[in-house]
């Protein structure tokens, strides 16, 4: 039972982790990044075990850590609300052409990340974008200044 309260404070660890480190850091890790999470991964492996290499310690630390994500994914379903606070939201990180210097820094997102994403849509520079959102999972979404659709959502295809 001492592997399934150890897995359930790492667990809310892990997350308060990955919240504080923000969107920008997760949507794209460098070499150093990912070996700092593996080994933050290991480290609290070692916590939750705490020298219990039997499969049914595993089993149980794995089960309880699957079980809190379900139950984080459904409650984030169930209440909406409550998934803006455990996942984030999206952040308009530029508008009309015009990086919003201040929500990139709130972010901790460099113009030069922001460029290189651009760069990676097909964009040149920032004044052929009319919004750029950095999304909760660290991915920036951008739309074209020539778009005409003012809504996010995508468009239902034309029946033919």
């Amino acid at each position: 039972m001492d592997i399934v309260i150890r897995s359930a404070v790492a667990f809310i660890i892990l997350w308060l982790i990955t919240r504080a480190v923000g969107p920008s850091t997760l949507g794209e890790l460098s070499s150093f990044e990912l070996l700092l999470f593996i080994t933050m991964g290991d480290l609290v492996q070692q916590g939750v075990t705490q020298g219990d290499y039997s499969v049914a310690g595993a089993v149980m630390a794995v089960g309880t850590m699957a079980l809190f994500t379900v139950g984080l994914s459904y409650a984030n379903m169930r209440w909406p609300k409550l998934g803006k606070i455990v996942q984030g939201t999206p952040v308009v990180i530029l508008h009309g052409g015009v990086p919003d210097l201040k929500a990139m820094r709130h972010e901790r997102l460099g113009i030069d990340d922001l460029m290189g994403a651009a760069r990676g849509q097909g964009f040149r520079n920032c004044s052929e974008i009319d919004m750029a959102v950095l999304e909760p999972n660290g991915k920036i979404s951008f739309f074209a200044m020539d778009q005409q659709s003012s809504s996010g959502a995508p468009e239902e295809p034309e029946a033919g």
